[in-house]
């Protein structure tokens, strides 16, 4: 069996940081230009340096995004990134675009090259022609199932790595390539710009009613236009795992520290628990379900793997997010009371009652005895976002510890 690598992505410093300690073996994260979120925080060149030495502390490899599908006016700062990222020394580089591929063959060549799933890597040919490039590792594209997996690995060097999405959101186009955010919005997809206008809410106008809006209805099996569900391959990690699979995949470097914790800790575990034993992995399947659910998603599927899908595994649903607990914060410090040290992302209470979400799996609930401000005096709430607190949970809390809230 191959050694298998959970990837995490990560929007901040912050998350990155999240991620290693939840449980990532790699982590993966853009720049400020050439990545496909330009949306996301993303990271400063100062943040990159620390992200990539805190998680390198750690034993975790960086991943850094170089995957926008470049115009000529890109590559010259192209070049100018690649030869920052060079200083830098991420473990890889993700890029889709052939032509800046060959500039970080020149300019980078020490750090590894993996293709990006925007290359729409359908078959082992794709991978060998990589392969002869130079390239360490190719993603799949989303269309692939299980068995065409395997395929590829049958017909791909040993030592040539696959890297496929396990979870996150699914987008409605070809591998990615979508030019719908272009012409309704002005911003490319393919540029890293996407507006997800595939998420938005529409209605019908017939052609001779202009200003007549017939909306456009769902029924128990949903719209099948637009809205995919969210990937979810947790009750599947045994057929995962045998699949010839180097590196399993979470999307989302768009989300919170919250979705990412809870994400990277249950396949943390479910790996884990699987390569120790398929039945201890079987046995505790309940919980894997639990806390998956516990964080921002979609309605599940489980996408192309096992073929394509039929009205009973249907990828197209409703657009509405289903939402169980609050980010609050996590522990950026103890103090000498045992009192943690948080930046306050959401409101909350004196007397409330809330969770310690720990690495190890632990959820625990806990009551805030006490809210203290910088300058040590007592708050009854914590209103303000981003506000730099001290709090009183009356039990032991460890740094990196998140807390939330169940809604």
């Amino acid at each position: 069996m191959r050694k298998i690598e959970l990837l995490v992505p990560a929007s901040s410093l912050e998350v990155l940081k999240i991620a290693v300690i939840f449980g990532a073996d790699a982590v993966y994260i853009g720049g400020e230009a050439f990545g496909l979120r330009a949306k996301a925080k993303n990271f400063s060149h100062e943040d990159m340096k620390e992200g990539i030495a805190f998680a390198h502390e750690h034993g975790v490899k960086v991943y850094v995004t170089v995957n926008i599908l470049a115009h000529n006016y890109d590559l010259p700062g192209v070049r100018e990134y690649l030869t920052e990222l060079k200083e830098l020394k991420p473990d890889a580089l993700i890029i889709a675009d052939p032509g800046i591929y060959m500039y970080a063959k020149e300019i980078c060549p020490e750090i590894e090259r993996h293709i990006s799933t925007q290359a729409n890597n359908t078959n082992y040919e794709t991978y060998r022609f990589w392969y002869n490039l130079g390239a360490k590792r190719v993603v799949t594209a989303r269309e692939l199932s299980l068995a065409e997996i395997k395929e590829i690995r049958e017909h791909i060097p040993e030592d040539m790595e696959i890297e496929t999405f396990i979870h996150g959101a699914m987008c409605i186009s070809y591998s990615g390539r979508c030019l719908l955010s272009n012409y309704l919005a002005g911003r490319d997809a393919n540029q890293g710009a996407c507006t997800h206008p595939c998420r938005w809410k529409y209605s019908i106008v017939e052609e001779k009613r202009p200003g007549e809006y017939m909306p456009v209805f769902e029924n128990e099996r949903g719209t099948y236009i637009f809205n995919s569900k969210d990937l979810c391959m947790i009750e599947h990690m045994d057929d995962i795992i045998n699949s010839g699979i180097d590196s399993l995949k979470i999307e989302g470097r768009m989300k919170t520290a919250l979705y990412v914790a809870t994400v990277a800790r249950t396949y943390r575990k479910a790996i884990d628990d699987y390569m120790e034993s398929p039945e201890k992995y079987q046995a505790n399947m309940p919980w894997y379900q639990e806390q998956i659910s516990n964080c921002t998603y979609r309605q599940f599927t489980t996408g192309f793997f096992y073929g394509k899908p039929d009205e009973n595994t249907q990828i197209y649903d409703n657009n509405t997010y289903q939402k169980e607990y609050t980010y609050l914060g996590f522990a950026e410090a103890v103090d000498e009371r045992g009192y943690a040290q948080i930046t306050q992302r959401n409101k909350f209470s004196v007397g409330e009652t809330i969770e310690i979400m720990k690495p190890d799996g632990q959820n625990v609930a806990v009551t805030v005895k006490g809210i203290y401000d910088e300058e040590g005096n007592s708050m009854e709430s914590a209103p303000h976002a981003q506000q730099k607190l001290f709090i009183d949970l009356g039990t032991e809390i460890q740094v990196y510890d998140l807390l939330r809230r169940a809604e």
